[in-house]
């Protein structure tokens, strides 16, 4: 049978299942991630005016749960204006640069033991990762350009030296991460912290101050407060995205979104042990692995995103880049020679 279906003749036929399976499970990936956008942006103005001592969205639906949909309905049906002047091509094709990587980096998440939910359990997951979330910065730079405007020009080059400079600091992060699980693929880098330990076998506690500079990267990683002097408005209107309105601005936001989606899911599988539970196998139910568990953590640092931009205010563009060029990634680097030597000498006792 193997050598048949390796002929030839069954080549095209081959081809046509090989390439059309992944589709009904990337749709409903991508259903599900535009869904969860819609809720977070919810999520966002409600803890944001609680925390103000606010009430936040209430008028759209029961308290207010429609108004995500009310939001994309008004941005669907508003008239995208493009600039006198701008490259119409490049102005258009702008937000799916920055979309488009997003949501591809989704394909090689896992979501339970084995590669279940990853569209691809690919052996090189980690990498392609790291190229898929610096895809993005192509995206920002065309929107600034293609715009024939001054405030997005410099908008861009602020949101790319940005990107750049600390997607440097979340890489060598991800290299220590790398270093002690002995894998490129992410559901092995998962299995590496189970233990009889619960949440004591994670990365985040021997690789804790790679796991405080991941968080701190990826929220500058997404232009968050605040780290968002890329559309400081106060400064530069709104930056590389000014000149956007309707549908494409709606693109520009679904991809910061689900940037911020992503790194929190690969925040739960790097350092906090994916859908591993933090209670010991000896605890039963509790103890259990299950897609709950990564779903929780997600949540967690979700909320920490909100709770960030609730209390910091924006930092300078200089101190931004001082962080990260001067702390970040000094310390990444010493860290990667320090994480290198202990789980060699760890890897070496246990005769791995």
């Amino acid at each position: 049978m193997d050598a048949l279906l390796t002929s030839p003749i069954f080549a095209p036929f081959v081809w046509i299942w090989t390439t059309l399976f992944p589709v009904p499970q990337i749709l409903i990936l991508t259903i599900s991630v535009t869904l969860s956008v819609a809720f977070l942006t919810l999520a966002e103005r409600k803890v944001i005016g609680f925390m103000q001592d606010r009430q936040g969205p209430n008028r759209i639906g029961p308290y207010g749960v429609a108004q995500p949909f009310a939001d994309v309905f008004k941005m669907i049906f508003k008239e995208l204006n493009v600039p006198a002047g701008a490259d119409k091509f490049l102005f258009i094709i702008a937000p799916l640069l920055c979309l488009g990587p997003s949501l591809a980096a989704w394909a090689v998440v896992p979501f339970t033991a084995g590669g279940t939910g990853a569209v691809s359990n690919i052996n090189a997951g980690l990498l392609y990762l790291l190229a898929m979330t610096s895809l993005s910065v192509y995206g920002v730079i065309i929107a600034g350009w293609a715009s024939n405007s001054k405030y997005a020009l410099l908008g861009a080059m602020r949101s790319a030296a940005q990107i750049v400079s600390y997607e440097l600091a979340m890489g060598f992060a991800l290299i220590c991460v790398l270093i002690a699980s002995a894998s490129l693929n992410l559901t092995d880098i998962v299995n590496a912290q189970k233990g009889d330990a619960g949440l004591f076998e994670w990365f985040w506690l021997p690789l804790f101050p790679m796991f405080v500079v991941y968080c701190i990267s990826g929220v500058a990683e997404t232009n968050r407060a605040p780290f968002d002097v890329a559309e400081g408005e106060s400064e530069i209107v709104a930056g590389f995205h000014v000149e956007y309105s309707g549908s494409a601005f709606a693109l520009f936001f679904l991809g910061e979104y689900s940037s911020m989606i992503l790194l929190s899911f690969l925040a739960s599988i790097m350092f906090l042990g994916g859908w591993l539970s933090p209670f010991p196998e000896s605890w039963g139910f509790l103890g259990t692995a299950s897609v709950f568990w990564l779903l929780a953590k997600a949540v967690g640092f979700l909320f920490g995103y909100l709770w960030i931009r609730a209390t910091f205010p924006r930092f300078r563009f200089d101190q931004i880049m001082r962080l990260g060029w001067k702390i970040l990634i000094p310390i990444t680097l010493v860290w990667i020679v320090v994480t290198a030597v202990l789980f060699t000498y760890h890897f070496v006792e246990r005769g791995i």
